[in-house]
């Protein structure tokens, strides 16, 4: 179906994170090992020939990567609730989940090309529903109960129309922006709804042209582009780009860029280099979070995507290997684990605890904000993810590995 693919090594990753060698079976993967090694999808091996990237996905979580997701929802956290003295945290949290989902996407969408032929659609978007449509249903209906039913916040005829957007993903879609301002932080859902059904496309007519490189520069381009021209126009407000879908895609694309060129990364990122790099990324983000305003600033627009995106594949690279995570981060792994239902909540959670405690809410809201995101986690996203475990890999027991979505 896609031509000649070249032969790779098969190198995943084991329930601690540590590199495993793992060969694929099927008829269609033998087809495929025999087959010449003649074009380029990102890197290449050390004969010159081309080689796919290290696909097979590890049927675990990385808890090295629920480290990053954990340290991504604190930043959002603190944004939330102290926006005046950490003014990029949610900004740097939102890119770092952005960054860390096209890596893992990828990853996913390449193992099915390589094992099956193709992109498996169906299976694809079913397991996408299924990790993240419960959770966000669980919000809305409390989103309903407060502002539609208590009223809260006097936002009750603003909220079917909420509803509607939130459900549908174009909350991201300028002039069909919530009427709910606790709901507007759902733009990222959206951002990453919409990656999701393009980018496997482009991914497919990248390996089908043997042009993959090409492609994954030319649609980092047109985002760039697309990204100058909204400076240009609205750049007497500034603020107007923060949810646009142009403005962070780009760092969707270079953790997708960082996941096809791992033959390549890994000669430069070494196992001996890569502490020291996590090191100096996260020196380099902590710089980042507390930028003053920076939902206002040109220069964070500019670079931000681009730069944030490669500093989380810097911390991608040394925590996807380590073996364990050490017990004084226990917490923040466990906040990884729920990072997509406290995203949900947080926003929300901020406005309504606002309204009832205007002198406390900072310290109240994330607390509140964790033990929703426990209930959504026990009650509704892991029973979720034992059935997509059950639908997807009948005869075996897994949990799903992909990114929590984005958030703000």
């Amino acid at each position: 179906m896609f031509g000649t693919l070249p032969n790779s090594d098969w190198l995943g990753h084991s329930a601690n994170g540590r590199a495993i060698a793992e060969r694929p079976a099927g008829p269609q993967v033998r087809r495929w090992q025999r087959a010449p090694t003649r074009y380029s999808l990102i890197g290449s091996d050390r004969s010159g020939g081309d080689r796919m990237p290290s696909t097979a996905v590890s049927p675990h979580r990385i808890e090295g990567l629920d480290l990053l997701r954990g340290f991504a929802i604190v930043l959002v956290l603190l944004r939330h609730s102290w926006p005046q003295v950490f003014g990029g945290a949610g900004i740097v949290g939102v890119v770092v989940f952005f960054t860390l989902s096209g890596y893992l996407i990828t990853g996913i969408l390449v193992s099915d090309v390589r094992q099956h032929g193709r992109v498996r659609y169906g299976r694809f978007y079913r397991n996408r529903a299924i990790r993240l449509v419960p959770a966000l249903a669980f919000l809305l209906v409390g989103f309903v109960i407060v502002e539609g039913v208590i009223d809260l916040i006097d936002t009750r005829d603003a909220v079917w129309r909420t509803v509607v957007l939130a459900a549908t993903y174009t909350t991201n879609i300028p002039g069909l922006e919530p009427t709910s301002r606790s709901m507007t932080h759902l733009w990222t859902l959206a951002n990453e709804e919409q990656f999701y059904l393009v980018w496997p496309l482009l991914l497919v007519l990248g390996i089908r042209l043997r042009r993959l490189r090409a492609v994954v520069l030319g649609a980092a381009v047109v985002i760039l582009v697309a990204l100058a021209v909204t400076i240009v126009v609205h750049r007497d407000d500034l603020t107007f780009l923060y949810t646009l879908p142009t403005t962070w895609t780009i760092a969707m694309v270079i953790g997708a860029a960082a996941r096809l060129a791992q033959v390549r990364l890994n000669r430069i990122i070494t196992e001996r280099r890569r502490p020291w790099v996590a090191g100096g990324a996260v020196a380099g983000l902590m710089v980042l979070v507390f930028i003053p305003d920076a939902k206002s600033s040109l220069i964070v627009y500019a670079v931000g995507g681009v730069l944030i995106g490669a500093l989380t594949v810097a911390l991608i690279w040394y925590l996807r290997t380590i073996p364990t995570v050490p017990s004084i981060a226990k917490p923040l792994l466990g906040l990884g684990v729920i990072s997509y239902a406290a995203y949900l909540w947080n926003y929300p959670v901020t406005f309504w605890v606002r309204d009832l405690a205007p002198n406390s809410w900072p310290w109240i809201a994330p607390i509140v904000t964790i033990g929703l995101a426990t209930v959504s986690w026990f009650l509704v996203e892991r029973p979720f993810n034992r059935f997509k475990a059950r639908v997807t890999h009948p005869t075996a027991k897994h949990q799903g590995l992909a990114a929590s979505p984005s958030r703000s």
